[in-house]
Formats: C-alpha cells, structure tokens, sequence
C-alpha cells in the first residue's frame, strides 16, 4: 500500500505553494494542541524544496509550535472541566491524558522535555501540564528547547541531505511511514501499563 508515497507528494505540493509559510504556521500552532499531523510532515518537504530558507521555516514551526502549546497549557489550567475535559473525552484521549499525569508525577519538567522532542504526542502534555498547575515560565522555556532541536534537527537534516536524501526518503517512504507507525503502535501498548 503506497499510503504515505501519495501524502507525499501531496505535502511536496502543499510545501510548494506561496502560502506553505502560513499553513506550516498553523500546523505548527494546532498540533501543539489537538491536532494529529505533525510538524515535521511539512518542515521536512518544505526545507527540501527551499533548503535556504530552511531555518526561517525551523524557527516558524518552533516559535507558532510553543505558542500553541502556551495555548493548550492555559485551555487545562482554565478551560479543563466546561471544554476541554469533554473534547479530550471526544477524541479518546483520557488514557493519554492519565499516562501523562503518571509521566509527570515521575519525571516532572523532563516529560515537557521528551514529549516537546520525540514523537510522543506533544499536546497530551501541554494541555496537562495546564491541568497539573506546573510553573509556566520553566514549562515555556523547555518547550523552546526542545521543539527547537527537533525543527532544526529536521531542517538541518534536509538541507544536509538535499536531492540525494530526497531521492532516499521517496524510494523507502511507505516503508519508513509503516515501521513509525507500528513503532508508535508498540511504544503506546507498552507506556499504556
């Protein structure tokens, strides 16, 4: 199945466009919040298509990224019992939203860390972190540094790798989408327990 070959080069057409800055923008902004597709689906093409402008991108995505996620902190911290409890209930979200109360009982500020760098879903724990009532100030900057190395992580990557890493990723693209998929499967059955 070429799933991830075709949003692909749906992306590639997305990160084309003159307007790919905006929407890479509000990616960055809602993703921090609920939404499911992250950054990196559009930071990645769009460095690769303007690899000059890779670093503006890298700090759009990091800057819209942490306000999203100053966003989701104050939607838990003042929202939680009228609005979001009920979206999160919506979405399926309360078993995250309890394992991120257990990660944050056991690690503290480090889980800002680790979620706002890897692929676990960043916006379970900005919301929580809200809801948890965790000092503000320390929650912001860690998110700046860890968004930040990931974005620009990706955009060095790409610029680094140009055409010939462009070339790689399209020849193992459904392969690499399927193995993150199922490595995502696995690591939410195991940090379930």
């Amino acid at each position: 199945m070429k799933i991830f070959s075709r949003l692909y080069q749906l992306v590639m057409k997305w990160a084309m466009h003159k307007h790919a800055p905006v929407y890479l923008s509000l990616n960055s902004f809602v993703e921090s919040i609920f939404w499911p597709v992250p950054v990196d689906v559009m930071l990645a093409p769009m460095a690769l298509a303007k690899p000059k402008r890779a670093w503006f991108y890298a700090g759009l995505a990091t800057f819209f990224s942490v306000l999203g996620a100053c966003f989701g902190y104050l939607l838990g911290y003042a929202l939680w019992d009228p609005v979001v409890q009920p979206f999160i209930a919506t979405m399926g979200y309360e078993g995250k939203i309890d394992i991120a109360r257990h990660w944050f009982d056991e690690w503290g500020i480090w889980v800002i860390f680790i979620a706002s760098f890897t692929p676990i879903p960043y916006k379970v724990f900005t919301v929580t972190a809200g809801l948890l009532g965790m000092v503000f100030l320390p929650f912001v900057l860690v998110s700046l540094v860890g968004r930040g190395l990931r974005f620009f992580l990706v955009a060095g990557l790409m610029v680094w790798g140009g055409v010939r890493m462009e070339a790689k990723l399209i020849r193992y693209i459904d392969i690499i989408g399927w193995l993150c998929l199922v490595a995502a499967v696995a690591a939410y059955l195991l940090l379930r327990n």
